[in-house]
């Protein structure tokens, strides 16, 4: 045990001496997940809108009040007939367009008040939230302003939000930026981290030490878990007070399951030392074949639901996928951990096949 405690200490020391590493390991995941919250956003945000309002009355005019107060629209222009709406989408002078009912008002009392909602939809997803933004803010605007013997007509139906209501980006990037950085980490450094002594022929020395090639390996690998370890903690506390994602669940459950997908990615970065024989190969292995599929096809940025059934098969197999769901249940839902034994039962079945046949693999290479 002392021979391996020896050999854990000088990984870490190797890995403090250089710097490069240090800035990759700990630097990269404060800047991914600062970008991904802030930067790289979806968020509806100074919206230009147009109001058109032939009636004029009191009821129209609160409700425009109430959207030109809101943090994500700012009423840039009134106009005064529909050819002036569509001439000032066609200048790109607006984002977004009001048109309200000739006698909106008088309509209340029989519930046919109509607003007409006129967005841009040359970006579809812009153009959605855009929309979907408004018809809250006139919903619930509308709501308040119903005569007494009206309550039961509404002006357009009620939407309700869980989880997100105010439709945070940062609450869909945050679980799949932590299963992004893990799986950088654990998989393509380990795997450059054993290819490299390989490369050098430092690994045969290291064979021939006293202590067993398993040890050996396990201890090239126990300063990277560590290290996740490390970087899961500045993710959950960046998260929370600079992001505002809240932890809605156990934080317990969070970080067991987010140790299961170290280890996950741990036992990828062994297979694939396992098959690269040089740093370079190990690298293009781990970007290509596990950091492009975690972004693309683990429900990161795109949904699975909307992939053809053929990517959605090939989504199934990658652990990032399963982690990602986990988190978002454990983390904004805030479920119990018995709603996420599916996703945490399919990770240990993959770390219990990748870790035995990294070793398998290895053992075959090296003897």
């Amino acid at each position: 045990m002392k021979q391996f405690i020896s050999f854990v200490r000088k990984e870490f020391f190797h890995i403090f001496r250089d710097r490069r590493t240090m800035l990759i390991l700990l630097g990269m995941p404060i800047v991914q997940i600062i970008l991904f919250g802030f930067a790289i956003t979806t968020e509806v945000k100074n919206v230009r809108v147009a109001v058109l309002n032939p009636s004029n009355d009191v009821v129209t005019r609160r409700i425009i009040d109430r959207i030109d107060a809101s943090e994500y629209f700012s009423v840039a222009y009134r106009l005064h007939s529909p050819q002036e709406v569509e001439r000032s989408l066609r200048k790109g002078n607006i984002d977004l367009a009001l048109v309200f009912s000739n006698r909106f008002a008088d309509d209340l009392y029989t519930g046919g008040a109509r607003v007409q909602i006129i967005s841009d939809a040359t970006d579809p997803n812009t153009a959605t939230m855009q929309a979907g933004y408004a018809t809250n803010i006139i919903a619930a605007a509308g709501q308040e302003m119903l005569p007494a013997g009206a309550r039961a007509a509404t002006i357009i139906p009620q939407i309700k939000l869980l989880y997100n209501p105010q439709m945070k980006s940062a609450y869909n990037f945050v679980p799949g930026v932590m299963g992004l950085i893990l799986m950088l980490i654990c998989a393509m450094m380990t795997s450059i981290s054993i290819v490299r002594e390989k490369e050098t022929g430092t690994m045969e020395i290291l064979l021939v030490s006293p202590v067993k090639p398993l040890f050996i390996i396990l201890a090239k690998a126990v300063p990277y878990f560590v290290l996740s370890f490390v970087n899961l903690t500045t993710i959950l506390l960046l998260s929370v007070y600079v992001l505002d994602v809240p932890v809605a669940g156990s934080l317990f459950w969070l970080v067991i399951v987010s140790l299961l997908f170290i280890f996950v990615s741990l036992s990828l970065g062994l297979l694939v030392s396992t098959i690269a024989r040089t740093q370079v190969a190990a690298m293009l292995a781990s970007g290509m074949v596990l950091m492009m599929p975690t972004m693309l096809l683990s429900g990161m940025i795109f949904p699975i639901e909307s992939m053809p059934a053929i990517l959605q098969g090939i989504s199934a197999v990658i652990p990032a996928h399963w982690y990602i769901q986990a988190v978002r249940k454990l983390m904004i839902e805030g479920v119990d951990i018995s709603f996420v034994l599916t996703e945490v039962s399919i990770l240990a079945v993959m770390a219990v096949l990748l870790i035995t046949i990294s070793f398998k693999n290895f053992k075959s290479r090296l003897e």
